[in-house]
């Protein structure tokens, strides 16, 4: 092959070269306005949220934009009740599913047998059920109980309809988590219990994140059983709290949307604050030199 041959292929090598990076450059151009076209969707709702929550109520001499329904929703309201009630529920609704859901998940990552897929498969049958069909029975057995229209009704329902998924999610995180971590504590003289807690609890932060996050939004959000389940004005949450601000003739958009931007506060707080644990790296680390 001559000197002038090679130069010509390498030539052409990189033109190809650099047409397929103009195209990647393009395409990164195309996902960059195609991701801020979604953002811009999904923000524009929300922004229109806080405005429209400054704006005064009716009968108000107030002009321009105020944080007066603010303070009408919280000294007028039992708007205090119903977010203590909300955090509450949601808080003990994601203890009690975490706590469940990280060993029963790692029983179905780990396990192999008939009992053990039987378990999975009913897990899968009551993920599936949709929880109105057991509203009805639950509402009569809760009365004979004493736990309609108490919170702690409330909470055992969200926990158990949490749980099937957050069972599922903490198995597949699991699942990611090779067992020769594992192995490697039982030949130092751990347990099968002291390798689950200081070797896959402590790789599972993110999976437990994600499962915490999942049972606190079901929590927080839940509107149809709060709505069977509690009757009395201090026992609401907040999505039933909303609802009483709707009224048949007329409705006070300010005070709604002023309830609305308290009720987004809470997750996005959350989300905030656990955005930068949500990581694996450490996993790959722990099998260096392996």
């Amino acid at each position: 092959m001559t000197t002038e041959t090679a130069n010509i292929r390498l030539a052409g090598i990189s033109g190809k070269r650099r047409r397929l990076g103009e195209l990647g450059e393009r395409g990164k151009w195309w996902r960059f306005l195609a991701i801020l076209f979604i953002t811009a969707v999904v923000i524009v709702p929300v922004v229109a949220v806080f405005i429209l929550s400054l704006t005064p109520a009716f009968g108000s001499t107030e002009t321009g934009l105020t944080f007066a329904n603010y303070g009408h929703i919280f000294t007028a309201t039992n708007l205090s009740y119903w977010l203590e009630n909300s955090l509450l529920v949601a808080l003990v609704t994601v203890v009690v599913a975490v706590a469940v859901a990280a060993p029963a998940g790692y029983v179905l990552s780990r396990g192999r047998s008939r009992l053990i897929s039987g378990y999975a498969l009913i897990l899968f049958v009551i993920q599936s059920l949709p929880v109105v069909t057991a509203v009805i029975p639950l509402f009569f057995l809760f009365v004979k109980l004493n736990l309609n229209d108490n919170l702690a009704g409330v909470m055992i329902i969200y926990i158990g309809s949490t749980m099937s998924v957050a069972i599922w999610m903490m198995a597949a995180y699991f699942d990611s988590i090779p067992i020769t971590l594992e192995e490697a504590a039982w030949i130092d003289g751990a347990s099968v219990f002291g390798s689950f807690t200081r070797v896959v609890l402590r790789n599972s932060l993110p999976g437990i994140l994600s499962t915490a996050i999942f049972s606190f939004l079901l929590a927080w959000n839940d509107y149809l059983i709060a709505v069977v389940f509690l009757k009395s004005d201090v026992n609401y949450t907040l999505p039933i709290g909303l609802q009483t601000f709707f009224q048949q003739n007329a409705t006070d958009w300010g005070n709604v949307m002023a309830v609305a931007v308290i009720m987004m506060l809470p997750p996005i707080i959350v989300f905030a604050a656990l955005n930068r644990y949500f990581s694996v790296g450490g996993i790959g680390g722990s099998l260096a030199g392996r």
